[in-house]
Formats: structure tokens, sequence, C-alpha cells
């Protein structure tokens, strides 16, 4: 018996129904702005862009993002309609809109870094910023790009280097502000677990040696992680016998909270190697990683993947039933 055209159907639209997924990554925390593959698969200037964007909002007290401009008009920002289906269908009220198009007019009101960046950091005006919001409200931020004009695409934004910013990363973005009351780059470095010279980055950058550190952080330093470490910390000679400051009480999260820097406790005179907590994944709690619980994390970091992996194959399968199933009430009925 030979299944008909009308049944086939039925059947792959229900197969694609059940087997959907967003094909949008979420953006968490810095540590997964480092996974994305910048300066090749997607323009370095996303992250000029991303981190000024970051800086512009207000978010209150509430964990609610608030815009401080107008998107029909200001900093190259424009309606985007979501023709091709690129993000979710809209909820009733809200508008999807687009920053960072270098060509408006309105596009000078950016700062020169942004419109004018470093040598390596251009970005043929490909990327944007997405948001959706209602009014003044945003409940949605995505960073995207054009195609480049090699793949022949047109002007579509690419689904594949689409991701969804959220909440949490943009707080973190927020530290390496470029405006007033900038915290020092000890602090962000020891926060986030990195380690560049503090002086070259000032040379370098300036007045923006936040922003430096922060593309430094997410580019750059995984491609210096095989050079020797030369800092002043690590070329102590070996009779140097002074005792490090390495007590318990000095780990102490609340204390190293944005809120409470005081910049008298942070100059170079003062800073002991170590004394900082590395900052996790989620932004509101911070986590001290000792090199005795390294094992322990590894074990739950093991059993969680098993886990998904185990979910994912029982998804399958019950998927894969349920089509074999439907396909022989089909014949059965005939």
């Amino acid at each position: 018996m030979r299944m008909s055209s009308r049944t086939l159907d039925s059947c792959v639209l229900l197969f694609l129904l059940l087997t959907s997924v967003s094909a949008v990554q979420r953006l968490n925390s810095i540590k997964d702005l480092k996974k994305i593959d910048f300066g090749k698969s997607v323009p370095k200037h996303s992250l000029i862009l991303l981190h000024w964007f970051a800086n512009m909002l207000h978010i209150d007290n509430n964990n609610i993002i608030w815009l401080t401009f107008d998107p029909n008009t200001d900093y190259g920002s424009h309606h985007y309609g979501n023709f091709e289906g690129l993000l979710d269908p809209l909820p009733r009220g809200y508008r999807y809109f687009t920053v960072g198009n270098l060509n408006e007019e309105t596009s000078d009101d950016l700062p020169d870094y942004v419109v004018n960046p470093r040598g390596g950091y251009a970005g043929h005006n490909r990327d944007r910023i997405i948001i959706r919001a209602w009014e003044q409200r945003i409940d949605q931020v995505y960073m995207t790009q054009h195609y480049s004009v090699s793949e022949n695409q047109g002007t579509p934004y690419d689904p594949v280097h689409t991701y969804q910013v959220t909440l949490s990363l943009l707080r973190q973005i927020r530290e390496f502000s470029v405006r007033d009351n900038q915290l020092p780059l000890t602090y962000l470095r020891h926060r986030y677990g990195s380690h560049p010279d503090d002086v070259n980055i000032r040379n370098m950058w300036g007045d923006l040696a936040c922003l430096g550190l922060f593309l430094f952080i997410v580019i750059e330093e995984k491609y210096s992680q095989k050079q020797p470490n030369n800092r002043p910390e690590n070329n102590r000679r070996s009779g140097n016998t002074r005792p490090q400051l390495s007590r318990p009480e000095i780990y102490r999260p609340e204390n190293y909270r944005p809120e409470n820097y005081r910049p008298e406790n942070y100059r170079p005179e003062n800073y002991v190697p170590g004394m900082y907590p590395v900052l996790t994944q989620n932004y509101d709690r911070t986590e001290i990683y000792l090199p005795e619980n390294n094992t322990m994390e590894l074990n739950n970091r093991s059993q969680k993947c098993s886990f998904c992996k185990l979910v994912t194959c029982c998804f399958v399968i019950i998927v894969l039933v349920i089509i074999i199933v439907i396909i022989s009430l089909l014949f059965l009925s005939k």
C-alpha cells in the first residue's frame, strides 16, 4: 500500500514541529562571549558596539531594562520588521528595532571609538544590535550581523551568528564602563580571572582602558595564553621569602562588588596577588574556586553532561516512536 502525498506531508510537518528548537544561542556571561570566533566568523566591532550599547541602557532595581534614546531615529537605529523570521513573533504592543547602522545620518551621535575604531576592529558596518521593546522598555537584546559580501546572501541577517544577550551579560559588560567612576583595571582583571599587563593596556587605550581590557579578555587573551607571563610578581627572585597574604578571610565576595568599590583600597602599592575573587557565570553569585575544589567541579560537570545526553536521547526516541505510531494509524485507517 502506497502512502499518499498528503499523509507524507503530515508526517514531515509533525516531525519538524516536534524537533524544532530555537537557533538563537543565549549568551549569559563573558565566558560565553569568549567562545565566539571574533575576528573570523564575527566582526570584532560587534564587541565595541555591544559594549557601547550596554552602557547606554538604564537597568533599574527590578532588573527592568530601559532605553535612554529614541530607537526610531537615534544612533543609526530604526524599526526592524523581522520579515525573514529570524526572531520570535512579537507579543502584542512590542516592536523590534536595530541599532548601529553607521551609514545612517544619526550614527554621527555615536562616540568616535565606535564610528572610527582602532585598527583591526572595523566591522565594515555589518554588525548590529537588535532589541525587542515596548515603548522604552526592553525585554530582549540580540547581537547579530549581515552576511558578508563573499557569501552572496544579500542583506538579511545571519541566523547562525545571531545571539541573544541576557541581562546577566549586560551587567558584566557595564562594569567595563569608560565613563566616570571607572573600576580599576587590577580589580576587573582579577574579577574575571585575566592576566594582562595593566600598564600596557593603559598606554594603548588611554581613557578607554576599560574597553581595551574587555576586548583583551574576550578576544586577545586566548591567543596569548601560551606566551610566558612577564608580570613583575612572576619574576621575583627565589630568595624572596616574604609571606604571601592568603588568609581565608580575604576571600569575601561581598567585599568586591562594584557598589563597595573604594579607590583607596586598590592602589598598586596595596595589591597582593590572589586577593580578588574570580567571577563565575552567574553574575549575582560570586564563588571562589580553590585548587581542592577543582576535582569536585569537574565531576559535577561530567554528571550534568551525561544527564543532558540521556535526556536528548530519550527525546529523540520518543519523537521517533510518535512518528511511527502516527504512520501506522494512518495505514490502518485506509
